[in-house]
């Protein structure tokens, strides 16, 4: 398979994936009762994701570029099937946190590899962007709505959602065993290419800091949702439902799919710096409907929020792609998303313990004022160096 159908394949691949991410979302407040662990467990259940996202890219962001994108996919394929696997039959919170670092290997693979093979299936380097962010917006979507629906009203909550989403998996692992590959093979997989190493050639390091620190900020608000969203809704607003978790985080990867592709001619600076000019009110806004107990504060955040993910990785993601040399993107690319899932994580473990000993009040204002002092720090740094084509 190759041209159109083998970049819509790739991004399957890529939305597919980060579907299953989301989709335990809404699922999280029914395994603390199952098991009967605390809140800031449930918090490390989130962020321990972040560990399988980061040994991912960390060990395998080169391998792409040198034994192929084809294999590396089928890789994340399977990964995705065993983490939904220990999910499916989680006997206590042990296979949860398993299962939660197998899903961020698996996300990470797909995410750097997908990302790199569609720039080399397009020439078009900002419709291959746009590409990868929709799938990655529309993915994430999907999988919060569809577990918060199951899970409220299907007979099995705990097993319903990955029954369905299992075939769907092995349906996108075969299309890609059979997709075009881009890379000519240099050899076998060593050791040496499973050395860690952060792939940002010096020259393009520069202009490399904006778009990674963009990709932070984002990515650690689309954390607090996905992560801290649940008990939220239910402390401030006492809306307990998976349907209303799954809803909201379904709002905001809307929002960010809508942004992506509205602001598709956006230039890609530009794109970038309103994302993080619009972090600011994003995050007031969000502090505002938890001091007020506002739902409809919270929409209209979550709404605001969306744009500054869809606009912020859609511009950043272009940056770091143009400016990557063509025999480094897979490993510039997994650099970049090695910041992404950074900034997913830590800032969700650093709530979740300021809430254990003090509050989720005191949690939320330090995420927010954090959040605010990067979005600024990167429109700084990204105003300095010129547009990108």
């Amino acid at each position: 398979m190759n041209g159109v159908p083998a970049r819509w394949i790739v991004a399957a691949m890529i939305g597919v994936a980060f579907m299953g991410s989301g989709l335990i979302t809404p699922l999280y407040a029914i395994y603390q009762r199952a098991f009967n662990f605390p809140e800031v467990t449930l918090t490390f259940v989130y962020a321990v994701y972040a560990l399988g996202n980061l040994a991912a890219l960390l060990f395998f962001g080169k391998v792409s570029d040198c034994i192929g994108r084809r294999i590396v996919g089928i890789a994340s394929v399977a990964l995705g099937c065993a983490s939904m696997l220990l999910f499916f039959f989680a006997a206590g919170t042990a296979w949860l946190f398993f299962g939660r670092i197998l899903s961020g290997i698996a996300v990470g693979l797909a995410s750097g590899t997908g990302t790199a093979w569609l720039a080399d299936l397009d020439e078009d380097r900002s419709r291959a962007t746009l590409i990868a962010t929709l799938a990655n917006a529309l993915g994430f979507a999907l999988g919060p709505l569809l577990g918060g629906l199951l899970a409220q009203y299907g007979l099995a909550p705990l097993r319903t959602p990955f029954l369905l989403y299992l075939p769907v998996l092995v349906v996108i692992g075969l299309l890609v065993a059979f997709t075009h590959e881009t890379v000519n093979s240099r050899g076998k997989a060593n050791l040496e290419l499973l050395r860690p190493r952060v792939g940002v050639p010096k020259p393009i390091l520069g202009q490399f800091i904006a778009p990674a620190v963009t990709c932070f900020a984002t990515f650690a608000l689309v954390g607090f949702y996905a992560g801290l969203i649940p008990t939220v809704l239910k402390e401030y607003l006492h809306l307990s439902a998976p349907a209303a978790s799954g809803a909201v985080v379904f709002e905001l990867a809307l929002a960010a799919a809508v942004a992506t592709y509205l602001g598709r001619d956006v230039e890609s600076r530009a794109a970038m710096l309103s994302a993080l000019v619009l972090l600011l009110p994003c995050v007031g806004l969000l502090l505002a409907a938890q001091s007020t107990h506002s739902l409809a504060t919270l929409l209209v955040a979550t709404a605001l929020g969306g744009f500054c993910w869809g606009l912020g990785i859609r511009g950043s993601l272009h940056i770091a792609n143009e400016i990557a040399p063509s025999d480094r993107r897979g490993e510039v690319a997994s650099t970049y998303f090695i910041a992404g899932f950074v900034g997913n994580s830590i800032p969700v473990i650093v709530v979740g313990l300021i809430t254990v000993v003090s509050n989720s009040w005191i949690a939320s204002l330090t995420f927010g004022c954090s959040i605010a002092l990067f979005a600024v720090a990167a429109v700084l740094v990204g105003a300095r160096y010129p547009s990108t084509p």
